[in-house]
């Protein structure tokens, strides 16, 4: 099939861009309409360019080098647990911050809990369904996310996973209970989502990608917010979602200025913060999970807020635990070219420029030290290079033996659906594509009854 087509395609898709509601804009709607048609055909012959010039080969990886995990600033040798949490975590976190992620503002906002739905019966009387708004406000803005928790019946307090989802919470499960979103969310016809908004015909859209009953039946509760509630994922020079309510509209915003992917595990943190209200769950046992860009901002979450007690990464890929040094799939030029809203701006600099990183992948691993954590890829997932990811996790492990437990014992990636564990870490390579299964979640419930119960 030729590019044209899909360039039409990327066209008509992205122009719907259009009907939303930009703060401070000054264009027509005439000239926001050919402004961002002609971005959307530059964007997708970035994404032909970038495409043209992947590579998939392992003997064209280029040798690399990685940046020193156990050494800090100064040079000294991490050789303890206590060294690795007060001199040399704190450093690697900062890089993470400027170069990577970005910083979280500093701006204090104001937070209240409201519950605003119970269902006592739910999945067919197996669990209990709660809808909480969470109101972060400053002055007269406000934001409101929406956390749906599904939760085992007649259970004490329960271990939970919570994950972001892509297209809104009535997504995940065709329960007609669920409240729908009124927020932006992507055009995608195979979700029923057309002009920018969520209707009846996307709900249930994403239920094959969320175990809900399974990890009910388990003992966990499952916990998700729709994204966009916190940031809309599309570049709109971060005038909307939480940094509508965190900056000035005259704000400047600095090189290390957080990106979406900060401004959603941000949002995962401030979950957290209602769970430990919440006395049907176990806020200290609360496992934070992400698929593709979810999963980096699983990870970045993980690395950030300690009180997550298990870090769970689904084909997160690059900027997520793919080894960036790899080049293998896709490098952090095609996706700073791709999505310019997710990463902070000094993240740009490493664009074909990835050994002048001073972090790579595997030290957002380490950051989740002494914690458990699990990667999962892809068998047909080449562009998230499943191997670097594996890599990372494997390189990660020296952290891990400061606190005593056993790592992954070999460079050498197992084979398909043959998951391997090695005390507080935990890797599979599954059949298949890009996407959640339900082999997934068996052994992200395995994984978690082995360490949380």
């Amino acid at each position: 099939m030729g590019w044209s087509p899909i360039l039409k395609c990327l066209v008509i898709s992205r122009c719907s861009y259009t009907n939303r509601n930009i703060r401070s804009s000054s264009y027509t709607l005439n000239t926001m309409k050919n402004t961002v048609c002609l971005i959307i055909i530059v964007f997708g012959l970035s994404i032909i360019n970038s495409m043209a010039q992947t590579n998939y080969d392992e003997t064209k990886v280029p040798a690399y080098q990685l940046p020193e995990l156990m050494v800090s600033k100064a040079g000294e040798k991490i050789t303890t647990a206590e060294a690795w949490k007060l001199q040399r975590r704190p450093e690697v976190l900062s890089l993470f911050e400027q170069e990577v992620y970005g910083k979280v503002p500093d701006t204090k906002l104001e937070m209240t809990f409201k519950v605003t739905q119970v269902d006592e019966q739910a999945l067919n009387g197996q669990g209990i369904r709660k809808e909480v708004v969470v109101t972060f406000s400053q002055g007269q803005d406000k934001l409101d996310i929406n956390i749906l928790i599904y939760l085992p019946k007649d259970k004490g307090p329960v271990p939970l996973f919570v994950g972001l989802n892509f297209n809104g919470n009535h997504t995940i499960h065709a329960d007609p209970g669920i409240s729908i979103t009124n927020n932006y969310v992507r055009n995608n016809e195979n979700y029923g989502i057309n002009n920018n908004r969520a209707t009846e015909a996307s709900r249930g859209s994403s239920a094959r990608r969320w175990a809900v009953e399974e990890i009910v039946a388990r003992g966990y509760g499952i916990a998700t917010v729709y994204c966009g509630d916190i940031d809309p994922d599309f570049d709109d020079d971060f005038k909307n979602g939480i940094n509508r309510v965190m900056d000035s509209p005259d704000q400047e915003r600095t090189g290390h200025s957080w990106g979406s992917i900060g401004a959603w595990a941000w949002g995962l943190s401030r979950t957290l913060d209602y769970f430990e209200q919440d006395a049907a769950i176990d806020h200290e046992k609360v496992i934070v999970f992400g698929h593709s860009r979810l999963g980096k901002t699983a990870l970045w979450a993980g690395a950030q807020d300690e009180r997550f007690a298990l870090v769970i990464s689904n084909d997160s890929g690059c900027g997520g635990a793919a080894l960036s040094r790899r080049r293998f799939g896709e490098k952090i030029g095609d996706i700073n070219g791709n999505f310019p809203h997710w990463f902070c701006r000094n993240f740009r600099d490493y664009n074909d420029n990835e050994d002048k990183l001073p972090v790579d992948q595997h030290m957002l691993l380490a950051l989740m030290a002494p914690r458990p954590v699990y990667v999962a890829s892809a068998e047909e997932d080449p562009w998230a290079d499943p191997k670097g990811e594996y890599l990372s996790l494997y390189h990660a492990g020296p952290v891990y033996k400061l606190f005593g437990a056993k790592t992954l014992d070999s460079g050498q990636q197992p084979g398909i659906d043959q998951p391997v564990l090695a005390d507080l870490q935990g890797y599979h390579i599954r059949s298949g594509k890009h996407d959640v299964t339900k082999y997934d979640w068996e052994q992200y419930l395995n994984f978690a009854d082995r360490h949380l119960k």
